[in-house]
């Protein structure tokens, strides 16, 4: 049995195009669960009218990205869910891309599978897994070392974003949900992916089930998009703020090898202190 999870605030429109995408599917979800978190824009009443077999749990508006996602995953569980797919509202599934995910699964049936990002506006391929170095803490982008001809099937990673991420029911077994205390919103899907694949779940890119994607409108993009001292001072310590230093630093000693912790700290606190401006 699949459950797909998607947690939502607001954006109804973004929301009824996902849906929509995973009704046109070439092969069907069990059950699609969407945890609307305390949405204001009517986002609950076109869920009800427009999508009335979907699963929908409420949240008070404080849940975040984190609680949000585990809710979900832990009432898929109570269905039953031998997978349950994380699947973010900003995103439009491929017509094969449920079928895709599945086909793999059954390959590598124990391992973590995620998406091929590709940009919405653009029909560019723009993220496809990460292959992580804490020697000198850094990151290499899979899709950028890959020619043309190699975009295809699974390549193995060190982690994944939660956009888009086929978890099978033996990992939540092993290593329980995601980290909503000490992560609850952003480094949630990093940290849950690595502590998976120390626990030795392999953890692949399916560059074959294709995810249309908008990046510049994630929340933290919105935010370095536009430069003031109020954004920037969110970017570094809001709940929402990709560059948080509270949750680097968490997501760091809880993932880096304790030898290569002091130097993860420092290069990524430089990163993200300086990087808002860069950008």
């Amino acid at each position: 049995m699949l459950c797909i999870v998607i947690p939502v605030f607001n954006r109804k429109e973004f929301t009824r195009d996902c849906l929509r995408s995973l009704q046109n599917q070439s092969e069907q979800a069990d059950h699609i669960i969407v945890v609307d978190d305390g949405s204001t824009d009517g986002t609950f009443e076109m869920l009800r009218s427009e999508f009335p077999a979907i699963n929908i749990l409420q949240g008070n508006g404080n849940l975040f990205w984190t609680a949000s996602i585990n809710k979900g995953i832990t009432y898929a569980l109570t269905l039953g869910a031998d997978y349950v797919l994380t699947l973010n509202n900003d995103t439009v599934a491929s017509y094969y891309f449920i079928e895709n995910m599945m086909l793999a699964s059954r390959k590598v049936p124990n391992a973590l599978i995620g998406a091929l990002d590709v940009e919405e506006t653009t029909h560019r391929p723009y993220y496809g897994g990460e292959i992580i170095n804490w020697v000198n803490n850094t990151s290499s982008f899979l899709l950028e070392t890959l020619r043309e001809d190699q975009r295809k099937g699974l390549h193995e990673v060190s982690l994944l974003p939660g956009r888009g991420l086929l978890i099978p029911r033996q990992v939540f077994e092993v290593i329980g949900l995601f980290e909503e205390r000490k992560l609850p919103h952003y480094l949630a899907d990093y940290d849950f992916t690595l502590m998976a694949k120390r626990s030795e779940f392999p953890i692949y890119c399916n560059y074959d089930a294709i995810l249309y994607t908008y990046p510049q409108e994630s929340g933290d993009h919105k935010l370095r998009k536009q430069k003031s001292l109020k954004n920037y001072f969110n970017h570094l310590f809001s709940i929402r703020g990709g560059g948080n230093l509270r949750n680097y630093t968490v997501y760091v000693y809880r993932n880096c090898p304790t030898k290569y912790i002091v130097s993860a700290l420092i290069s990524g606190y430089s990163r993200r202190i300086a990087g808002f401006w860069l950008k």
